[in-house]
């Protein structure tokens, strides 16, 4: 895969939703009108280079990729009508692509209703992280009982997030002497921030020559978390829990049939929201509970100790992602379209 165009990473995170305008003052503080032009020129000069542009995510995403004049896919992944609909001017926005993917049937039909032809319903995320299984996965998880996922995130909060994270996990550890946590790195992040981190807050840190577990942390000599590079398919296939204050990657959980579970943080205002928008999408496939660690220890802990509740949590996060292959069906329409379109149009 080759990137093009200009990107830069912005302090939201691409949070600026919902009316946050701090996050959205932060990132015009940080450049961002000056990157949109940068964008939105780039789009306009790239029509000769391609036959077909994707849209993924978002209605704004498929509005700048409608400035290349190419036929355009939109694969909204973002929005639902359990959480938040595409309003009327996202349909007439959306009315503009050559074919529409949707991450669920009931949005899908009640665009529908509103006159847009709509493409079956494919949540892509399903397959997002539906990789052949990691051969040094059971090394991350080995004597862990029960095994936990910890994913902070990717966005600059994940170390914040982990530390919290960290101190729920070890206080879980001192209830449950076998039970053990994978903490999953996300790319573009680093993996020695994180460790620096676990060391300030009173953990053993062991780094090893280990391209998968660069490093493992330890409480009174005992291993209780190990990091972890490698695919979060292969982790999800092995754990019970995970504590998660990710985006995608607790989307992929509540689709392997794990168990998620979140915190409030940052006064709240991500729950209202961010998290909020999540809790609508996987329903009761995600619990989330207070910042506060004594109550955050007390609901996992009820979680753990309650294998039914857990057995409907992850049926109802399966049930809310849908089935996979959506990626697959999304390929192929791609490709119809592509060799629909004349040689020199």
């Amino acid at each position: 895969m080759n990137e093009v165009g200009p990107r830069r990473s912005m302090p939201s995170g691409g949070l600026i939703a919902m009316g946050n305008l701090r996050n959205l003052a932060r990132d015009f503080a940080a450049g961002l009108p000056a990157l949109t032009w940068a964008q939105t020129s780039f789009l306009r000069r790239a029509r000769k280079a391609y036959d077909a542009v994707i849209a993924v995510g978002d209605t704004y995403v498929l509005m700048m990729a409608l400035l290349v004049r190419k036929r355009t896919i939109f694969v909204g992944t973002a929005k639902s009508v359990r959480v938040a609909p595409y309003g009327p001017v996202e349909e007439r926005i959306l009315a503009r692509a050559a074919a529409r993917f949707v991450r669920d049937e009931a949005t899908a039909c009640a665009l529908h209703e509103h006159g847009l032809a709509m493409e079956p319903a494919a949540n892509a995320i399903v397959d997002l992280f539906d990789v052949p299984d990691d051969a040094e996965a059971p090394r991350a998880v080995s004597g862990f009982d029960p095994a936990l996922a910890i994913f902070p995130g990717s966005r600059e909060s994940a170390y914040a997030d982990a530390e919290f994270l960290l101190q729920v996990t070890a206080a879980l550890a001192a209830r449950r002497p076998a039970l053990g946590a994978v903490l999953s790195v996300a790319r573009g992040l680093s993996w020695e921030r994180f460790a620096g981190l676990a060391e300030r807050a009173g953990w053993q840190v062991r780094t090893q020559r280990d391209e998968s577990i660069p490093f493992v942390l330890s409480r009174d000599g005992r291993e209780i978390v190990r990091a972890w590079n490698g695919s979060l398919g292969s982790v999800l296939r092995r754990v019970a829990l995970v504590l998660g204050q990710a985006g995608t990657a607790n989307e992929a959980a509540a689709a392997a049939g794990v168990p998620v579970v979140a915190f409030e943080r940052d006064g709240g205002r991500k729950m209202r929201w961010y998290r909020r928008r999540q809790r609508g999408l996987l329903g009761d496939a995600l619990a989330v509970f207070s910042g506060r660690l004594d109550d955050a220890v007390a609901g996992v802990e009820h979680i753990l100790s309650d294998p039914a509740l857990r057995r409907r949590m992850g049926e109802t996060g399966r049930e809310r992602m849908g089935e996979p292959g959506a990626a697959a069906r999304i390929a192929q329409r791609i490709a119809s379209l592509i060799g629909e379109v004349p040689c020199g149009a």
